[in-house]
């Protein structure tokens, strides 16, 4: 067997069903691989029937949004492949009257010969041979000639030296079908219990029969970028207790589906991937607050919440994690965050929303700036309105250059290279206060 890939080129014309081999439209196997980028790659083996006499080789039911330059196809070695052609016959009356020229049709009850047709009038010839105009929205077609394809096909014109009686077997690239992954995770206390689904949108212009599924997590190269998604139908699917197979591979995570699925197209279908229970859960406060080599006056700023989640064993593909929690039987949405590919044993920082008791005042008290130089005193100031002492972060962008000074009391670090951090602990129902000078050149 050899592999040639093969380059879409300008229609031929019509095939005849003459010419062509007998090849399944029911593959013997076939899979799909969905990546991030709005593409999949189909693999399909079907059964194939050559002789020396074919000219042709006809493979019906391929996506409307095929790749044609990126196919990939085993044939026989002795098979010369002259040609490729994307052909899709969208039935209409001019088509029609095409195909049947020289065939037998009906006009009202009678079977007629269509001669030839111009504009909306057509020439036809009775049984007993007299000739006649007739309209042609009159005229009524049996059947659809063999040489109109009605499916998205390719077409091989080919030269064959043998007879084969083999498994053709093809790669391609789809456009418009794409995945993503929704987590929910379910918080209780300093405890949590973690779900995911994977997303497959198909809108590629095929449907996929007890296909076997996989989806890539990572980012593949294009060469011409991503294409917009369009919109679905939805439908969920899968047993929560059917757990997904991940493989490592180049970088790369694929998930294997351990069950043959149905995708049909313009449809969303949902199925449930990871299922992780007791993962212990931290929380964090966090502000970020104003560069006070630029502030004037006082200013309030929001505090941050955030669920912590411990570094799970498996990797986490990117989306959308959706936190959810309950008080008294009422279930809550406590926060959306979108993550970026998490690879195993990394914790994940998940920001639920704004905390309704605390807040943070920075208040300028004094300036002694010159041409030269910034010195500026600011205090700062965390309300803390709960009855649960917290530790907040404070986070402050400052100017780390050489000749940059901070004198405080409140003890402090760098991080993310130049925020000043700040870990202060209030107490229930009270506040904590601090100053600080800052000096920086220019």
């Amino acid at each position: 067997m050899k592999k040639i890939t093969l380059a879409l080129i300008a229609s031929l014309g019509l095939i005849s069903a003459l010419d062509a081999s007998t090849l399944s439209e029911k593959p013997t196997s076939n899979s799909l691989i969905v990546y991030n980028s709005n593409i999949g790659l189909v693999h399909e083996e079907r059964k194939l029937s050559l002789s020396p006499s074919d000219a042709s080789i006809l493979y019906k039911g391929v996506a409307s949004t095929i790749e044609t330059d990126s196919v990939n196809v085993e044939l026989p070695k002795d098979v010369i492949v002259y040609s490729q052609q994307y052909r899709y016959d969208k039935l209409t009356r001019q088509k029609l009257l095409d195909a049947h020229i020289g065939k037998t049709v009906k006009l009202g009850k009678e079977d007629v010969e269509l001669l030839s047709y111009e504009n909306a009038t057509c020439l036809v010839k009775s049984s007993n041979g007299a000739i006649m105009s007739a309209e042609a929205k009159d005229v009524v077609f049996q059947t659809i000639p063999e040489e109109l394809i009605t499916k998205p096909s390719l077409v091989w014109n080919i030269k064959s030296a043998s007879a084969y009686e083999t498994n053709m077997k093809m790669d391609y690239i789809i456009k418009n079908i794409t995945w993503k992954s929704d987590y929910v995770l379910n918080l209780d206390a300093n405890k949590a219990n973690l779900s995911g689904w994977i997303s497959v949108n198909n809108n590629s212009g095929k449907a996929f029969k007890e296909t076997q599924l996989y989806v890539l997590a990572g980012d593949v190269n294009r060469a011409n970028g991503e294409r917009p998604r369009p919109e679905a139908r939805y439908m969920k699917a899968m047993a929560d207790s059917v757990e997904v197979e991940e493989r490592s591979y180049e970088g790369y995570h694929l998930y294997a589906i351990p069950f043959k699925v149905n995708l049909a197209n313009q449809e969303k279908t949902e199925l449930k991937f990871i299922s992780e229970n007791s993962l212990d859960v931290s929380r964090k406060y966090s502000a970020t607050l104003a560069n006070p080599l630029y502030m004037n006056g006082e200013i309030q700023t929001d505090v941050s919440q955030y669920a912590i989640v411990q570094a799970l064993d498996v990797p986490l593909p990117k989306g959308v994690v959706r936190t959810y929690s309950k008080l008294q039987n009422v279930s809550m949405l406590l926060g959306e965050t979108s993550i970026n590919h998490t690879p195993k044993n990394t914790p994940i920082e998940l920001k639920l929303g704004k905390n309704f008791d605390l807040k943070v005042t920075q208040t300028v008290l004094k300036r002694n700036d010159d041409k030269n130089n910034f010195d500026v005193d600011v205090e700062y100031k965390v309300q803390n309105s709960s009855d649960e002492e917290k530790t907040v972060e404070l986070l402050a962008p400052f100017n780390n250059n050489r000749g940059s000074k901070i004198e405080t009391k409140q003890k402090y670090k760098f991080t993310k290279g130049n925020l000043v951090t700040f870990s202060v602990k209030v107490q229930a129902n009270s506040f904590s206060d601090f100053k600080v000078n800052y000096e920086s050149k220019r």
